[in-house]
């Protein structure tokens, strides 16, 4: 045989080796791709689902506060102590209709995480209950009630600002 056979085998080799590698790179090339892509999304479900958990959380809390708030209200508006513990019941009965979304939101963040957050919303939900007491104590004549009402709720305000915080910090990062 001559060279220019031996030249033209080696090249036809050359380039069906050249070939496959090249096939080859780009598999694993798309494969990563591909990978990257779907990791992406996942972290993206991910971020939006604790997201969608974090508001509705915060619009029970919010709904919450309110209702601590118009105890204010009940003893600027009305002096008759009947009337106050009228109303004080009213807004007793609001609370626990507001405190099962409340601790149902609670349970979702737990579920969504990370471990911060979750710590933070429980301790939310804690001084809920904490405030919650303290307004049937009010309502029972318990002695310095309800100072002990306003350090709970001042509590429920600092942990729900602490929520909001880790919060922000967790969604802001990667």
């Amino acid at each position: 045989m001559d060279s220019t056979v031996w030249i033209a085998i080696l090249t036809g080799g050359t380039a069906i080796l050249a070939g496959w590698v090249t096939s080859l790179g780009n598999a694993r090339g798309a494969r990563i791709q591909a990978e990257a892509s779907a990791k992406a999304q996942h972290h993206a479900q991910i971020r939006e689902a604790r997201r969608t958990a974090y508001l509705e959380f915060l619009e029970q809390a919010h709904i919450t506060g309110e209702l601590y708030y118009r105890l204010g209200d009940v003893y600027a508006q009305l002096t008759r102590p009947d009337e106050q513990l009228k109303k004080m019941e009213d807004l007793r009965t609001a609370l626990r209709d507001a405190y099962d979304p409340l601790a149902r939101c609670t349970r979702v963040v737990l579920l969504e995480g990370p471990e911060a957050v979750a710590a933070q919303a429980e301790a939310v939900r804690q001084a809920a209950t904490e405030t919650n007491g303290a307004l049937w104590d009010i309502t029972q004549g318990a002695p310095e009630a309800r100072s002990s009402f306003d350090n709970a709720h001042q509590t429920y305000r600092d942990r729900l600002q602490s929520f909001i915080e880790t919060a922000r910090t967790t969604m802001g990062s990667p």
